[in-house]
């Protein structure tokens, strides 16, 4: 469990790209900052289609070639794990189609006699933009991530050969000699959406890691999981709701809102669900079912298709998918989440996509904004459940 106090914590992204120096660099640097919890997204694509990655859209494209640049998390994580000793470092998140269950069990297992204790395997269910473009199937996941986590779970806690017998994955007298470290095993979180995922959450998870929900629909979701939690007879358990944000920082408050209204940054709403459109009488402009994050493959539009598509994204729904004011502003709104449940949030910067000049002081107004949650208090969700 990531946090053992009745303080908000909070994470933020481990360094994704070169130079590779700045991975152990970065995250010392974090670390003494007082994050809990360093993250790396799994990522062969970005969300910005390189069509507008180009100078008349971000100053940034003067310094990154394109905005596909990831290290491997995997890789990443254990080159920071040499280069701290008490945060987490963890996956915001891979999955198991990319990456068998047994190399992810080996995998995390490895880095868990890196950093004891620290490592956290972040699991979803998929994104389309990683597998569809490279040939790799993207059917049934939810299935197969159900399947993944309790194979997962049988090889850390087996000491002789294991069989499995599944839709999607089978093990015949399988081994994996390495062991936990006695802090270990790693801890397994997943970024769960709909009904089955939060049932799984709830049967098999050490945390909840969502992408940003509206209040009302966080509070929900999390009483369904702590409902499954119950059914399996796994309420004493340690477990870590969180939450993954992105973030946009200023100075003042309409000044966020301005800067949601640039390209990269409205580009951000496509990987909503429908659902968040309608809340907001609109409709999702891959359609009225989309899923945003399975549908939405930026490759897969021109530069012009890419303007038509944002251009009709409501203001509201670029709004409400994003964290945004001031450091009292957000931390204001993270208190309402920390009251209904909310443990640990994960900050991603975004707001130099908005405005490339904003880089450092963005990361100023992030130092300020860290001191202000740390100060939060969830004690009152932990008194209700014990009530």
């Amino acid at each position: 469990m990531i946090n053992t106090s009745d303080r908000l914590t909070v994470g933020t992204l481990g360094t994704l790209m070169p130079p590779a120096a700045n991975l152990g660099k970065n995250a010392r640097r974090n670390e003494e900052q007082g994050y809990a919890a360093l993250w790396w997204p799994d990522h062969y694509m970005g969300w910005f289609p390189q069509s507008l990655w180009t100078p008349d859209i971000t100053a940034l494209a003067a310094f990154q070639p394109n905005p596909d640049i990831f290290f491997d998390p995997l890789i990443a994580i254990a080159a920071a794990a040499g280069s701290t000793s008490r945060v987490k470092l963890g996956t915001a998140v891979t999955e198991a189609l990319r990456r068998h269950p047994v190399e992810l069990a080996q995998a995390f297992l490895t880095l868990d006699h890196l950093a004891p204790g620290r490592i956290i395997c972040g699991l979803g269910s998929g994104e389309a933009l990683n597998l569809l473009p490279y040939g790799i199937p993207f059917d049934r996941p939810v299935g197969r991530l159900e399947e993944a986590v309790r194979i997962i779970r049988l090889l850390w806690s087996s000491d002789g050969p294991v069989d499995f017998e599944g839709e999607h994955f089978r093990l015949q007298q399988a081994v994996l000699g390495l062991k936990p470290t006695p802090e270990g095993p790693p801890q397994i979180w997943l970024a769960a959406h709909g009904p089955r995922m939060l049932e799984i959450t709830g049967r098999y998870a050490d945390g909840w890691l969502p992408e940003f929900l509206p209040l009302e629909d966080y509070r929900a979701r999390l009483q369904r999981i702590e409902q499954a939690r119950e059914a399996a007879g796994r309420s004493a358990d340690p477990f870590t709701p969180g939450m993954y944000a992105k973030l946009v920082l200023t100075d003042e408050h309409d000044a966020a809102h301005a800067l949601m209204k640039m390209p990269l940054l409205r580009i951000l709403a496509l990987t909503q669900p429908a659902e968040a459109f309608a809340r907001h009488g609109g409709t999702h402009p891959l359609g009225g079912q989309a899923f945003g994050v399975r549908d939405f493959i930026p490759v897969r539009h021109s530069r012009d298709q890419i303007l038509e598509l944002i251009a009709g994204v409501p203001p509201a729904v670029v709004e409400a998918g994003v964290l945004h004011g001031t450091p009292e502003d957000v931390a204001q709104q993270l208190a309402a989440y920390a009251r209904v449940g909310l443990r640990h949030v994960v900050l991603w910067n975004v707001t130099f996509f908005g405005d490339a000049s904003l880089i450092r002081r963005s990361y100023q107004l992030m130092g300020t904004l860290l001191g202000l949650l740390r100060e939060i208090r969830v004690g009152e969700w932990a008194a209700s459940r014990n009530a």
